[in-house]
């Protein structure tokens, strides 16, 4: 017997979720019906959660998740009788909450399978399998993925472009190379699930689905891996076999700066198949900060790709968390430094300067005694631990900063111009004068993608509304920002 099932993603980094995709192709293969909704870019479809015997929702970060938290009313009230579950790294982190909104069902790791299972247990067990407990399950489970099903989705017109300076804008499409992670970044939402682990999607899968995209129009590859490197002969050998095929496309994958230094040797072969930039978590150029969050990098790896990427002429966009308990006025105005002395400015999405750590429930933070005596008890409101700088003056800059941000996206102004705005207020709250800056022409023409991006980060009060809202942003050839591992 089929179930009708909606897969529902609340808000994928501006991409066309993965994380629906893959799994649709696996219920479909099974012979459910399956309804997918991207509420990010389209309205709740109130018809299609009436006829629904399963809804699942995909939780890949944490602004995902306070999103869901908001829905979940809607949909037990639209359809009191309809299985829930929740999937993705934010669903077992937050399991007694997402139980407590009446969620059965929490799947993390590898959650193809689980949903499966779960579709062919309604199937038999029908209204008697609503009365089971709830359970969450984890899986590391060395799956033989599906070629992504992208029937039905937004198409990727509606999702972020790629931003070429000079060059107009290019449709962006999405896949996965591999997920989870081997490393064990304190601060990461993905170790507290994958622990270390990472599994590869296999070549023949990833190609077919970039293919597939590529047929639909898309122009410009993104890889959402944590971690492109985390298996670097897979890896190589996928950007060789996209370039024999795709050599009009180009791609941006993420890599950490730990990587980016073992594995030098092979950034001109990137460079040479098409990868147009990378992202980079770089989150401090403080040491001590970066040792807190177990990052695997000193400030001098940091200063050391960026003279390599200069060197290959290749672009890297650095993320950044600046705003920790244990960032000081002086140090905040060091990385704005840094990164104008590096001539990066251009690189750096201005939303990356205003972002705050976030220590979710699980989070490897917790295991610092030092962060237990920092942060406050649980708010269930926030799915995060609270917390304070012992300078109230960081804790207001992280605000004005945010906001100038948000504003420059709106307005679509230069990066180079928000940087100075924040340049000036970072220097104003230490009570100091701000030098002029200097903006070197080597700046100009970075590639970007047109949607700012969150991850390890409390997600800004005007991205909750925005997305919250429903009302996607739109995409134009200009302005714009893009901010993981």
């Amino acid at each position: 017997m089929a179930v009708n099932i909606v897969l529902i993603s609340t808000y994928e980094l501006g991409r066309q979720p993965f994380g629906l995709a893959s799994p649709a192709a696996w219920l479909r293969k099974c012979g459910h019906p399956v309804v997918t909704l991207d509420l990010a870019r389209q309205a709740l479809d109130e018809a299609a959660i009436g006829d629904a015997e399963l809804i699942a929702i995909y939780l890949p970060m944490h602004t995902a998740t306070r999103l869901a938290a908001q829905l979940l009313p809607r949909l037990r009230k639209l359809n009191p009788s309809a299985y829930l579950c929740c999937y993705g790294l934010y669903a077992p982190m937050n399991a007694d909450y997402l139980r407590a909104l009446g969620v059965a069902t929490i799947l993390g790791g590898e959650f193809e399978e689980g949903l499966v299972h779960l579709a062919e247990r309604l199937a038999t067990a029908g209204q008697q399998a609503i009365r089971q407990p709830a359970e969450s399950r984890i899986s590391m489970a060395r799956l033989q993925f599906q070629v992504p099903d992208r029937s039905g989705m937004p198409a990727m017109e509606k999702y972020a472009h790629l931003i070429v300076p000079g060059d107009g804008y290019r449709i962006v499409g999405s896949t996965e190379a591999s997920r989870g992670c081997k490393h064990l970044c304190r601060h990461c939402p993905i170790v507290p699930v994958y622990k270390g682990v990472f599994r590869i999607v296999s070549q023949d899968v990833v190609c077919e689905d970039i293919r597939r995209q590529v047929a639909a129009g898309a122009q410009h590859i993104t890889f959402g891996d944590p971690d492109f490197f985390n298996g670097i002969r897979h890896a190589m050998e996928l950007a060789e076999a996209f370039h024999r095929e795709f050599r009009a496309v180009t791609y941006d994958v993420t890599i950490k700066i730990e990587h980016l230094l073992k594995y030098e040797k092979q950034l001109p072969a990137l460079r040479d198949t098409g990868c147009l930039f990378v992202t980079s978590a770089v989150e401090s150029v403080d040491d001590a900060v970066l040792k807190f969050l177990d990052k695997g990098h000193t400030r001098e790896d940091f200063l050391r790709v960026v003279k390599t990427f200069r060197g290959l002429g290749m672009t890297l966009h650095p993320t950044f968390v600046p705003f920790t308990p244990w960032t000081t006025v002086h140090g905040y105005l060091d990385l704005l430094r840094v990164i104008e002395q590096q001539g990066v400015i251009e690189n750096v999405a201005p939303i990356q300067l205003g972002i705050r750590l976030l220590i979710p429930e699980g989070s490897r933070m917790l295991e610092l005694e030092e962060v237990h005596r920092l942060v406050g008890s649980f708010d269930p409101q926030s799915l995060a631990y609270p917390w304070k700088n012992a300078d109230p003056r960081l804790d207001t800059l992280s605000e004005t900063i945010q906001e100038i941000a948000a504003a420059a996206e709106r307005q679509k102004e230069s990066r180079p111009a928000t940087f100075d705005r924040i340049w000036k207020a970072a220097h104003a709250a230490a009570g100091w004068p701000a030098p002029q800056i200097k903006i070197s022409p080597s700046q100009a023409g970075v590639p970007f993608l047109s949607e700012p991006w969150y991850c390890c980060a409390e997600p800004t009060r005007d991205q909750l509304v925005s997305i919250g809202a429903q009302k996607p942003p739109v995409n134009k050839a200009v302005g714009g920002a893009d901010g993981f591992v």
